[in-house]
């Protein structure tokens, strides 16, 4: 049986603003309050999407979210109309209402935790959708994304849906951005790394251990096969919000900053024991800080297995752009090891708000015939990329400034494109504001 790795990226949504909403997130409170472009952004996005179809890579993607969360606005008290909750809100609470618009499930790192079935106890893909318990404009998401993984991923014979867990911040789960996966190849029995955090002196760990622990065993892995790592303070108040922005698992291959682990030794040791061919490439803090790192997203790149079987790092241009990271990813590909290619993309819309290449993607690894009962709509070709492409050009803006919010105009056009893209994707009344 033959399985590929699909990259699931998020379809950047209509209201995507630079709202400064998530606390530890750097590049999210410095351009707070900047003016954003959906327009690009989003097409930056499908061009990244296509940039690895191009490479010989299985793609996919997740659609937006409705936004501005009208079930959510109405659940704290604002009543009338669409329009008369938006001016309400807007009014009262300028800030809730950025909450509820936030495009930030763009980063589909964040959707969940996936368990493939080489790895799981009955042999099925399992989903856990995360929590975002840390961040009340991520927390709205969970309800909707359980429902879009459902979708898209609906037979039964091949999938498994575990709701978010419980317990909020006890339980925090940010999903696959603290997640990786070692196999030698993507249909072989595969280890799974959880990173998980303690609150660091500036900003709170949003990964909880507890929450790894719950969806291994939800998701009936072997714990021989699960190893566990605490992330490091350093790289927390450093800005590494997930792990994923200082490291990143694939393959054979674990590249990651010198600063990710609290404790580097003993994690590479449980780490190389459960999974003795893992091939662990470390940049040194004299050569790339903890800020460079986190700046650049050099570790929040796409690290990629081609169809030859070396390796590419899908990298943002900002990582490019830096002098010691450039040197850095030279000498690394220089060397002999599996990542033997660069590929620089801008995706500087998504980056402008705390989000590189890796985070705008949720790997699955899927059997072909797991692919086969995958809802087609969502799996990518050219032409369908194409066709997004149109509909982003006939419904999204290329201006948004924090105002536009309050304006119901923006509601009625945001809710407009969404309909065109259920129609499109052939979802019916998919959102919760087709149904109010």
């Amino acid at each position: 049986m033959t399985y590929s790795e699909y990259n699931f990226d998020g379809l950047i949504g209509p209201t995507h603003n630079y709202a400064g909403l998530s606390f530890g997130n750097l590049a999210s409170a410095t351009n707070k309050g900047a003016t954003s472009n959906p327009l690009e952004a989003a097409l930056q996005g499908l061009a990244k999407m296509r940039a690895a179809m191009e490479l010989g890579l299985k793609q996919g993607f997740l659609p937006p979210q409705d936004r501005p969360h009208l079930k959510t606005l109405r659940a704290l008290g604002f009543s009338g109309s669409d329009a008369r909750v938006i001016e309400k809100a807007g009014a009262v609470s300028p800030t809730l209402l950025s909450n509820c618009y936030a495009a930030s499930c763009m980063w589909t790192a964040n959707a969940g935790t996936i368990g493939p079935s080489p790895d799981t106890g009955d042999g099925k893909v399992h989903f856990t959708a995360a929590n975002l318990a840390a961040n009340f404009h991520r927390a709205i998401e969970a309800d909707t994304t359980t429902r879009v993984l459902a979708h898209i991923f609906n037979d039964e014979r091949y999938f498994v849906h575990h709701p978010p867990l419980p317990g909020a911040m006890h339980f925090g789960d940010e999903g696959a951005a603290n997640h990786g996966r070692l196999a030698q190849s993507h249909g072989d029995v595969g280890v799974h790394l959880f990173v998980y955090g303690e609150d660091g002196d500036k900003f709170p760990a949003r990964q909880k251990r507890a929450a790894s622990e719950a969806i291994a065993r939800n998701h009936l892995l072997d714990p021989v096969k699960t190893v566990f790592v605490q992330q490091s303070e350093a790289a927390l108040d450093a800005g590494a919000f997930h792990n994923d922005v200082v490291g990143v698992a694939n393959g054979t291959v674990l590249f990651l900053h010198e600063q990710s682990f609290a404790d580097p030794q003993a994690a590479y040791s449980a780490i190389r024991e459960a999974v003795p061919f893992v091939e662990i490439i470390e940049a040194p803090t004299n050569k790339v800080s903890l800020e460079d790192a986190v700046k650049s997203y050099l570790f929040n790149s796409q690290l990629l297995t081609l169809p030859g079987g070396e390796m590419a790092l899908l990298l943002p241009t900002e990582s490019e752009e830096n002098e010691a990271v450039k040197s850095f990813l030279e000498e690394t590909v220089s060397k002999n090891n599996p990542i033997n290619r660069l590929i620089f993309k801008n995706v500087r819309e998504s980056m402008r708000n705390g989000g590189g290449p890796a985070c705008l993607r949720l790997r699955v690894v899927l059997s072909d015939e797991e692919a086969a009962a995958a809802n087609a709509h969502f799996l990518l070709d050219d032409q369908k990329i194409a066709r997004l492409e149109d509909w982003v050009k006939a419904h999204y803006r290329d201006r948004v400034i924090p105002d536009d919010l309050r304006d119901p105009a923006f509601m009625e056009e945001s809710f407009a494109a969404m309909d065109a893209l259920t129609n499109l994707l052939g979802m019916g009344a998919f959102y919760d504001f087709q149904k109010i």
